[in-house]
């Protein structure tokens, strides 16, 4: 996909599948591509961007395809699981490493998705727009009748599973985008995507001393805001968790895997930051984050895949993970995980 400014725009994992691995272009500041399908699935099936029919909510007909390594896809992940929409939306898993041309289902018998029959997720691009010119990325939800795609605007896809889904979520399931506080929510979470979400990418693929050093700082002050924030409260936004929080852990859960040593973001370690590193821990020992976390498949993603940063391809040991079980002590500020709501009964496991 091409790089365009990204302005303070979220979007998806913009990989360039031109060519493997080329990720930095010497000299340049690495630009994030926000450019998405942005059609939506929604209650009353309102048309499309170009005016096009819409999309209806319907149980049973999408199948929600992600990658248990790529970060914008696990928030999909988690909150698909939260809500309980296991039943209303399939789910098709990608392997951690991809070629030149796009995510693979390698991970499957056959090395097929079971419900789509593809072997690569570009087919159900191309299904639908047979000339698709921009990455193949992932999370990517898939109308399971006529096997195309129908939209990757990943932070629409999950606002959408909490606002027009909720006919289909499971009793007890929690409220992560609350009406009162969508404003708050809204804000916090363009300042995590500018400078920590997507911060530390363009630490990573830097192509300047110049771009590193300014995206380094700008990374590392954010997250002493956080620090800071974190410090009185045990959620980003209110007493429970919301969209915010899935946001940022997503990149925290990776922090110490891939971006302190894989993209130079290392000031210090996220264990070394103990609010930060205590509120991670109590989100990964929360039913819906910890155990949809596969940090194997997270580091032969990064370390396979990025040969420019990592041409041996080598995927390191490290860190040890039962780091994540350590007591967070963050009961101690109050607040519930799942507001008035329960955690999910069903095991992480079933898709």
């Amino acid at each position: 996909m091409s790089d365009k400014p990204a302005a303070d725009q979220p979007s998806a994992d913009q990989d360039q599948f031109s060519t493997q691995g080329a990720y930095v272009h010497t000299g340049e500041e690495f630009v994030r591509d926000t450019n998405y399908i942005e059609d939506r699935i929604t209650r009353d099936a309102d048309a499309g961007p170009n005016g096009e029919p819409g999309w209806p909510v319907e149980p049973g007909r999408y199948r929600l395809v992600v990658a248990r390594a790529c970060p914008w896809a696990h928030r999909a992940t988690i909150v698909r699981r939260l809500l309980g929409l296991e039943d209303a939306i399939s789910l098709g898993i990608c392997g951690p490493t991809h070629d030149s041309r796009s995510w693979t289902f390698d991970l499957d018998p056959d090395a097929k998705d079971p419900v789509l029959g593809i072997e690569r997720l570009q087919e159900a691009y191309f299904q639908r727009f047979p000339d698709y010119p921009r990455g193949i990325t992932v999370p990517a939800i898939v109308d399971v009748p006529s096997g195309a795609v129908v939209t990757n605007n990943f932070p629409q896809i999950t606002l959408d599973l909490s606002t027009e889904w909720v006919d289909y979520h499971r009793p007890g399931a929690p409220d992560l985008y609350p009406e009162e506080l969508r404003e708050e929510i809204d804000e916090v979470s363009k300042r995590i995507f500018t400078e920590i979400n997507n911060g530390v990418y363009r630490c990573g693929f830097a192509g300047s001393q110049e771009s590193y050093d300014k995206a380094y700082d700008r990374l590392f002050a954010a997250l002493d805001w956080l620090e800071e924030r974190l410090s009185g409260q045990r959620y980003l936004v209110g007493d429970s968790i919301t969209e915010a929080d899935i946001r940022l852990f997503t990149t925290l859960v990776r922090f110490d895997a891939v971006y302190h040593g894989h993209f130079k973001c290392n000031r210090n370690k996220l264990t070394e930051m103990p609010v930060l590193s205590a509120y991670a821990r109590d989100l990964f020992q929360t039913p819906g984050f910890g155990d949809t976390v596969n940090f194997e498949q997270i580091k032969q993603h990064y370390y396979i895949v990025h040969t420019d940063l990592n041409p041996t391809q080598i995927v390191p040991k490290g860190p040890e993970e039962d780091v994540w079980l350590a007591p967070h002590g963050r009961e101690a500020l109050g607040g519930h995980p799942f507001g008035d709501g329960t955690p999910p009964e069903r095991a992480a496991t079933e898709a």
